[in-house]
């Protein structure tokens, strides 16, 4: 048939087909993608081949002298470039660890790669390193171990000539001296270091982008789910790539580049590829996270902020988009007084808006420990260093690394200048999982800050695709907000972000704008623009209210005791050198207030409360230190108040006293004197104890063999066998110890974590306990005003414990305390070392002292675990504790507290009292105070050794309240005798003392806790402290003071002294004026605080 519509295709589509075509398959193309830039067998053939346009390592290119450093000493530039250097060559280790080496370097560019686009110098010895100019200018830092070897030549090394630089080589890794893979074991003191590498390298720039491309298009090929077209694009993309390439081919490298932008688009070679204005979800932010001591020593910390610094410095010329931040004035400090021209580079890029001095602390410092006063330390130091030499204050506290979180920190925060928060340790719980991301982080007094905990979950992110990924994918706020902080950058041993991520970002950015489904990632932004933009949406986000309690590494709390009793007597020392000094300086015109040694002392204190440093998770290195400074200042003022703390009679003695309160105790003048200290003021008149052997105060029998008697007019107490089987309040009528069970008895436990030795103490170790059995008990001390027993008890053939129960005479109004004393012999193995209470007291809640206030926890675990456990035999326990463990319902089985723990019902309790210890669990009654630890890692002989250790066992009528409070601090700050001049003993005689004090009368809750001098009188503060200008000082004298409400209930008072004040100013913690308080008569004015407000207020003189 003919004459119908033509049919035929016009389509190029052919009609036969001319090949079979296969699908690809996923995973093989997948996994071709790695190895087309891997190292392993195709390495000489695949796109590392054409890395490097040249080598040069020819001694005629580079030559190498060394000196070797004696011992662990880290001299400095000009001192080393004084010596005589030795030859030597690549191939020669050196070492042992910590030591250091320094290389004279004269390199010399070989003609055929002096006209090569981009020169590099490779050096890696897989030690940590500076680079340093022939005028001793420190350029730049070396990680080692293949990562950030490189230092770019400068154009005028091109010449042909031969050119001066020196390497100081530090022979420790970035994570120390480790003896294998395993990073936290204790550092090898033999390691010795091979200098593999000494190199000029031309790098080819197109091939090293490619390299970067495929890097970030394999990773969308591998992490885009295998349902979404970007995926497959990705996959495709690079497979083409793939096939484009030829080896040695460099106009190919360049037409794969092309291919690769149509997944990342055209502008990833430059900081443009931000300025697209599209909606962004992730902003990136540079960061590097020094440990001031970890693994490494304190010396070790001040050498890897000068490279690690100095390298960032180097990378925001070369990437303009590059913000970063970094805490810890200290660390500023250090490199302030030891690499001026690195501090030089640090200020200019701080001007520039770069560089982002963060944080507002002198360390980022561990939360749980420390007293309220030394948290507020942290931040008067750290902003006042931030403010004095880089003009400006942190508005975002930064402490992504600590381990827990206290309940008033965002009360201190907020008085301190900052409003926000950035943390993400909580992200390593190991029981529950932390529920938000972005929040108002609510403490004890009501304060609010907002905090983020980027989702990403590191603060050390490799600026992988990934992480930018789970910036959104793990993001847990999503329905208030969506935005969140990508916190990048080599860290905990320094070294921060490297080209390699601020490319990938740019990359990252690339296929986001290109493609799609990558979440929009930002660079430019500052840490406070980002929260600038979360704020004014606060008011949707949730709220969490309290401690952040964080579900690991709860054997921090014990770890390393002596550092944490050194901790608690610096602070009460500080607190009696301020108090006492501030007297001295009023009272005596001639005597000027030792500002300098104190900021000393507080800085050294602060430091050692690092987060890695107090909690115990060093190496042995860093528990070294000691410092007499203290006892030094309480000398001078003790003199310069009329007093000495030579042996005196107690006709010519009186007590210091620093606490504000009316105290009576029992003081000690020697051996065979004690006397009765009554009063208040900062002196109080000691008189005789009016006892005698026929009629004593406290009495102490043996009432059958091993079993005795102790008591006074307040308590009995009955022991047997070592332990307290029965404690009874003579004045409440009232058994404290539970029928049948044994108080101040000591367990043991096995105590091996799933890895983190020093830091973590797991449940199951719970189910390993054995009580220690007590050896024969004596009566050690039979004085009319004290009793003594003392029991021997062996732990193991090593270890063994001489435990002291003390009863002292009791004081008309004034509770008394069973006082206990363990001089452990501790040379165990993975054992924790407890004792217990078991009292009669019931309630769900337990209440533990926290900084400038008390944190309520449960006594049970609900659903989780029967507070029976512990009378089941050990296998059952074991099953019942697994269980429960799997259930992961019962986090607070450790828990930390100041100076005292207590269990109270509505109308009695009991109260453990302690000088050194942060440890604690209460079980149902079972009230256990936490001793000692022996971890393996990484110091090996943490805690081994002899302690002394006290703690005290209070009941008390009524409730919790500031009975408790008082004693504790007592506890901590007993009494002392000095020797007066006769103008204090005739003010004392008097009753006249007070005038030179100060004193707080009204709500016995309020604590008056700190009275200093202000950092900014003229007649205090030193010279030389205020470099940029921002910290006019103060004409006259003014006294500060701190006050807070220690129980949760609106507190009033009149704070009352002899001073003649001219005005009173509430204050935040930088002693800045917030308004005026009227004076109700000369030296005397009224507070009013809220439930657990902490106030501070300017006395102007």
């Amino acid at each position: 048939m003919g004459g119908g519509p033509d049919l035929r295709s016009k389509s190029s589509y052919p009609t036969l087909a001319p090949r079979p075509v296969g699908q690809m398959i996923s995973k093989i193309y997948k996994d071709r993608i790695r190895s087309f830039y891997s190292r392993g067998q195709y390495e000489k053939h695949n796109l590392l081949a054409m890395m490097h346009e040249g080598i040069a390592s020819e001694e005629s290119n580079i030559k190498l002298w060394v000196w070797d450093a004696p011992g662990q000493e880290r001299p400095t530039f000009d001192e080393a470039v004084s010596h005589e250097f030795r030859k030597t060559s690549v191939g020669h280790s050196f070492g042992p660890s910590w030591s250091t080496h320094w290389f004279k370097i004269a390199i010399t560019v070989p003609e055929n790669l002096r006209r090569k686009e981009h020169l590099e110098l490779h050096w890696d010895a897989d030690t940590e390193g500076m680079v340093w100019s022939k005028d001793g200018q420190a350029l730049q830092g070396l990680t080692g171990g293949g990562e950030r070897i490189e230092w770019i030549l400068p154009e005028s090394f091109r010449d042909g000539k031969e050119h001066i630089i020196y390497i100081e080589m530090a022979c420790n890794g970035m994570f120390g001296n480790s003896p294998g893979g395993d990073i936290i074991q204790p550092p090898d003191p033999d390691k010795y270091f091979t200098l593999k590498k000494a190199e000029i390298v031309a790098v080819n720039l197109e091939a090293r982008a490619l390299y970067i491309d495929m890097w970030i298009i394999g990773d969308a090929a591998r992490e885009f789910p295998e349902n979404s077209w970007e995926q497959h694009k990705a996959l495709k993309i690079a497979n083409d790539i793939i096939d484009t390439f030829k080896l040695g081919d460099k106009e190919s490298i360049t037409k794969c580049r092309r291919m690769a932008q149509e997944y990342l688009g055209p502008n990833v070679d430059s900081h443009r590829v931000y300025s697209s204005a599209k909606d962004v979800k992730v902003y990136g932010i540079g960061h590097c996270h020094i440990d001031s001591c970890w693994l490494w020593p304190w010396d070790e910390t001040k050498r890897k902020v000068a490279r690690s610094w100095s390298n960032q410095c180097d990378l925001m010329d070369r990437y303009p988009e590059l913000n970063f931040a970094c805490s810890q004035a200290q660390q500023y400090k250090w490199l302030k007084q030891l690499y001026p021209n690195v501090w030089d580079r640090v200020k200019a890029k701080v001007r520039a808006g770069q560089f982002h001095p963060i944080g507002g602390s002198w360390v980022e410092h561990d939360t749980n420990m420390p007293s309220g006063e030394s948290l507020v330390r942290q931040f008067l130091y750290g902003q006042r260093f931030f403010e004095s030499n880089l003009g400006r204050r942190s508005q975002t506290f930064w402490l992504p690394d600590t381990f827990g979180y206290a309940a008033q920190l965002p009360q201190l925060c907020r008085l301190a200048g900052m409003d926000r928060f950035l943390t993400q340790k909580l992200s390593w719980n190991n029981i529950n999982k932390f529920p938000h991301t972005t929040f108002n982080w609510v403490a004890l007094d009501g304060s609010q800050v907002v905090c983020h905990m980027p989702p990403s979950e590191t603060y050390t992110a490799e600026a992988h695709f990934g992480d930018v990924r789970r910036s959104v994918t793990q993001h847990k706020s999503m329905d208030q907000d969506a935005t969140s902080l990508l916190v990048f950058g080599k860290g905990d041993g320094g070294g921060g972000p490297t080209w390699q991520h601020l490319e990938k970002l740019r990359r990252c950015r690339g296929v986001a704008d290109q493609v799609g489904l990558l979440p929009r990632v930002h660079m430019g932004n500052t840490v406070d623009e980002f929260f600038d933009f979360l704020q004014p949406k606060a008011d949707t986000f949730v709220t969490w209210y309290g401690e952040l309690y964080f579900e690991l590494h709860r054997g921090t709390y014990t770890t390393q005791a002596k550092t944490k009793l050194n901790n608690r007597k610096s602070e009460a020392m500080l607190r009696d050198v301020e108090w006492l000094a501030t007297l001295a300086s009023i009272k005596n015109e001639s005597y000027k207030y030792p500002k300098a040694d104190i900021d000393a002392m507080w800085e050294a204190v602060l430091l050692c409360q690092f987060h890695d440093c107090l909690p115990g998770s060093s190496i042995e290195m860093v528990y070294d230190d000691s410092d007499k400074t203290g006892e030094r200042l309480l000398k001078d003022i003790r003199k310069a108040l009329g007093v000495s703390d030579r042996r005196a009679s107690l006709q010519d003695s009186v007590a210091i006293n620093t606490l504000p309160w009316h105290r009576k105790e029992l003081v000690h003048l020697s051996d065979n004197e004690v006397g009765v200290a009554c009063g208040e003021g900062p002196f109080l008149a000691i008189r005789p104890f009016k006892t005698t052997e026929e009629q004593p105060a406290v009495t102490i029998e043996e009432v059958r063999k091993g079993v005795f008697v102790l008591e006074n007019d307040q308590l009995r107490v009955k022991v047997e066998g070592g332990c307290i089987t029965s404690l009874y309040d003579r004045v409440a009528k009232r058994e404290v110890i539970e029928k049948g069970a044994k108080a101040n008895q000591y367990t043991i436990f096995d105590d091996k974590p799933l890895y983190w030795q020093a830091w973590d103490v797991e449940v199951y170790h719970l189910a390993t306990r054995q009580e220690l059995s007590c050896g024969e008990t004596t009566i050690s001390e039979k004085k009319p005003h004290r009793v003594s027993l003392t029991t021997t008890i062996k732990i193991s053939d090593a270890s063994s414990i001489k435990s002291t129960i003390t009863l002292a005479a009791a004081l008309k109004g004034v509770q008394s305390w069973v006082e206990c004393h363990a001089e452990v012999e501790w040379h165990e193995n993975m054992k924790f070392l407890k004792v217990e209470f078991p009292v009669d007291v019931r309630n769900t809640e337990a209440s533990y002292e926290t900084a400038f206030g008390i944190v309520k926890r449960p006594t049970h675990y609900n659903t989780s675990c029967p507070c029976f456990l512990f009378s089941l035999p050990p296998i059952i326990q074991a099953i019942v504790v697994l269980t429960f463990h799997a259930a992961g319902t019962w986090p607070k089985f450790e828990v930390c507290c100041h100076r005292f723990a207590d269990l109270s019902e509505h109308n009695y309790g009991v109260s453990i009292l302690n000088d050194s210890k942060y440890g604690f669990a209460t079980t149902g009654n079972v009230m256990r105070l936490s001793l000692l630890r022996a971890p393996k890692a990484p110091d090996a002989h943490a805690d081994m050794g002899t302690h002394h250790i006290r703690w005290a066992i209070l009941p008390h009528q009524q409730s919790l309240g500031h009975a408790t409070v008082r004693a504790a601090f007592a506890f901590n700050q007993p009494l002392k005798a000095v020797a007066s001049s006769p103008d204090v003993s005739a003010l004392v005689a008097a009753g006249r003392a007070s005038p030179i004090g100060i004193k707080l009368v009204g709500d016995p809750s309020l604590v008056l806790d700190t009275v200093k001098r202000g950092e900014d009188d003229e007649d205090v503060r030193p010279g030389d402290e205020d470099v940029s200008g921002n910290l006019p000082k103060r004409k006259g004298r003014s006294v500060v003071l701190r006050v807070y409400d220690s129980l949760g209930g609106r507190g009033r008072g009149t704070i009352k002294t002899a001073w003649d004040v001219r005005a009173v100013f509430k204050c935040n913690l930088l002693e800045d004026d917030l308004e005026e308080i009227p004076l109700r008569a000369k030296g005397e004015f009224d507070i009013d605080l809220r439930p657990f407000e902490v106030a501070s207020y300017r006395l102007a003189l």
